[in-house]
């Protein structure tokens, strides 16, 4: 193996890192950015969809994402029980990214039907969660807990870094290449993604954890489609993070009804809706990387994992109860930002380490449930809930409270995982699953 060079060794120095670990970074970085661009791009077209579906029909959307999240855990659990578990991730983003380009003609053939509208809207709302979900199970799998804690959030930076490029691109090529054209360009993003994981795993192979670390990762990980769910109810740990994934969900989607309801009203042509979205999006994303490539990891290795996993949740505390006393647009973005970008660099890289002391098979089985199902069921029990307290009370500041105290038991909830995760990592066996 090479020995380092003069700008390897700075360049580890400042971001924290083994100069041999500087590839895994890179490749980690370009898997997270490519995708992340593509689905940023996206994004705006799709909050552009739901409105023109009825901010009043958001909970029907967010219900239809929820029946189609299960239906796609056995058709994912069908590929992560018969395909080698590095081909996991390859199978997975082919799949969807036949989808993207049947969407892509459609849409750019018939873009006045609204059910195809709605139908893309729920598509990349499975997409999204899913596709997230299996590059962080690679992470997971291929890296442990103490290689997690420095990487994790220097990885997750190339993702706010597609985020950020993603909504700028969309605002750029929106009016010349249109809805279809953007799903296009997606779809070869995408598959640029998967390249960049298969080259993680090669890294991998050449400094395997432990010998059999190799040979298990190009064998199936067998069992059921049906395994993960399982898996999540029959431990407590998973369970706890199942927890925190539903608080998490709860909260955004209170926010997300507020955000769709006020850019309605005060931007009523869809154009600007889009380029709205696209601009917050790239607000987030810019305060997302600086964070995450020059204070997650220190934070997490000075402060420890409780840090990350609380520190969003008790300012989303005081966002909510600043909504609830000034329920303006302005206060509203300002608190979207700021959930926003403190969950990409901050709780999410912690959620994330939360699987690395975890068996190989909850890593993509038991996490997809968590990420998919899990997430997507709290969103459409919270937004029908949102839909009920607006019906009822018709009062911003009834859902500023309400959402308050779901921030505060999230809180609480992180709080209770870091610990747990703590003792798991004192038994953590060499290939980096605890024991049990």
């Amino acid at each position: 193996m090479a020995a380092a060079g003069p700008f390897q060794r700075r360049l580890s120095s400042l971001l924290g890192v083994d100069p041999d670990e500087l590839p895994a970074v890179a490749a980690g970085m370009a898997m997270f950015f490519l995708l992340f661009a593509g689905y940023f791009m996206l994004r705006p077209v799709r909050e552009t969809m739901g409105i023109a579906g009825g901010v009043r029909n958001l909970q029907w959307l967010f219900t239809g994402t929820f029946v189609a999240t299960l239906a796609a855990i056995p058709v994912f659990g069908l590929i992560a029980s018969r395909v080698a578990r590095r081909r996991i991730l390859p199978w997975t983003y082919g799949f969807f990214a036949s989808n993207l380009l049947a969407f892509a003609v459609a849409i750019s053939m018939a873009p006045e039907i609204a059910w195809l509208a709605r139908g893309f809207y729920i598509w990349l709302s499975v997409f999204n969660l899913l596709a997230i979900s299996v590059a962080w199970s690679v992470l997971a799998d291929l890296m442990p807990s103490s290689q997690a804690k420095r990487l994790f959030a220097l990885i997750a930076a190339g993702a706010s870094a597609g985020g950020l490029v993603g909504p700028l691109l969309g605002l750029v090529l929106v009016g010349r290449l249109g809805h279809g054209g953007l799903m296009a360009l997606a779809t070869v993003l995408l598959l640029g993604s998967a390249a960049a994981a298969m080259w993680l795993q090669r890294w991998r192979d050449a400094r395997p954890l432990d010998p059999a670390d190799a040979p298990a990762r190009r064998a199936p990980l067998g069992g059921n489609p049906f395994a993960g769910i399982g898996t999540v109810l029959g431990s407590p740990y998973l369970l706890g993070i199942a927890t925190f994934v539903v608080l998490l969900a709860s909260v955004t989607t209170f926010l997300y009804f507020e955000q769709a309801r006020l850019v309605e009203m005060h931007f009523p042509d869809p154009i600007d809706q889009t380029r709205v979205f696209g601009t917050l999006d790239a607000v987030v994303q810019t305060l997302a990387i600086l964070t995450q490539l020059f204070l997650t990891g220190r934070i997490v290795r000075r402060l420890g994992l409780v840090v990350l996993l609380t520190t969003v949740p008790v300012v989303m505390v005081g966002g909510f109860l600043w909504l609830a006393v000034a329920p303006t647009f302005a206060v509203l973005a300002i608190v979207m930002v700021t959930r926003r970008a403190g969950e990409y660099a901050l709780a999410r890289p912690g959620r994330e380490m939360l699987f690395t002391v975890v068996a190989p098979a909850a890593k993509y089985k038991a996490k997809n449930v968590i990420d998919t199902a899990v997430y997507r069921g709290a969103d459409a029990v919270s937004g029908w809930v949102k839909a009920g307290i607006d019906a009822l009370a018709s009062s911003p500041a009834v859902v500023g409270v309400i959402g308050a105290l779901v921030a505060l038991a999230w809180a609480g909830t992180g709080l209770g995982l870091a610990r747990a995760h703590g003792r798991r990592e004192a038994v953590e066996t060499p290939s980096g699953a605890a024991r049990g």
